[in-house]
């Protein structure tokens, strides 16, 4: 039976992966152990990254930016399977994750959702296909957010720079006094309330006419179960950096 440890797993994304655990995926999967950093929470919980590494078999990650990078330091170590969820990385550790996975498979994706991976296809094509209308893009999150544009966000704006041929100097992330729009502009903005999972809008807008594709959470579950389907995809693959794009190939 695969044991699959959780790092980060009484956050709002980690508890609802142990629910599914001991729930919808009992007979593939049992929630081993559980990182916290600076206390230990029960007897099936350790704050020792190589504990938690020698009692598993694959990883899943949604904590913190710090336990991420350490994570994988100690990986390197112990390797395993690991998928990681976490959002706001920096470039130092996206390029340090992408070092590391020559030595172990890693899953990374700022967005476990099937429905956000279907939109990041959709608009691409629409990119492609509409060539002339302005792109923005639009993200809405609950009050307790940290990082502001969104990985999602980032990752639909990643989709439809590609589409068209432009990089990321072509982003703009706020607009305040006279800014106004220039040709290949790809606009994010932000918007943090309430207690909403999530809703990214990615709006195509010509003269006369728009379009505009939503996709909204209802609930963590639906990151939860596709964090779930990546570790157990991932489980017997070879060393390297892989999205959950590729499970669905």
């Amino acid at each position: 039976m695969l044991k699959i440890g959780i790092l980060g797993a009484y956050g709002r994304v980690g508890s609802l992966i142990r629910e599914s655990l001991q729930d919808t995926y009992k007979d593939k999967a049992v929630f081993s152990k559980a990182l916290v950093e600076g206390k230990l929470l029960s007897s099936f919980d350790t704050t020792d990254y190589k504990d938690f590494l020698d009692s598993i078999d694959v990883a899943i990650d949604f904590s913190s930016p710090i336990s991420s990078k350490l994570l994988v330091e100690h990986a390197l170590i112990t390797p395993k399977p690991l998928v990681i969820g976490t959002t706001g990385l920096d470039s130092e550790t996206l390029d340090f994750m992408s070092t590391a996975s020559t030595k172990m498979p890693i899953l990374y994706s700022t967005n476990m959702s099937k429905g956000v991976l279907v939109l990041n296809e959709l608009i691409s094509e629409v990119a492609k296909k509409l060539p002339n209308f302005d792109i923005e893009i639009l993200e809405m999150h609950h009050r307790h957010k940290k990082d502001a544009p969104s990985g999602t966000a980032l990752s639909l704006a990643d989709s439809v720079l590609e589409a068209r041929g432009l990089d990321k100097s072509n982003l703009v992330k706020s607009r305040d006094g006279i800014a106004l729009r220039k040709e290949n502009d790809i606009g994010i903005q932000s918007l943090r309330g309430g207690d909403l999972y999530g809703k990214h809008t990615v709006g195509f807008y010509g003269d006369g006419e728009f379009l505009e594709l939503t996709h909204y959470a209802t609930s963590r579950f639906a990151f939860a179960n596709g964090a779930l389907d990546c570790a157990l995809w991932i489980a017997d693959k070879k060393p390297g950096l892989y999205s959950i794009k590729d499970i669905f190939r």
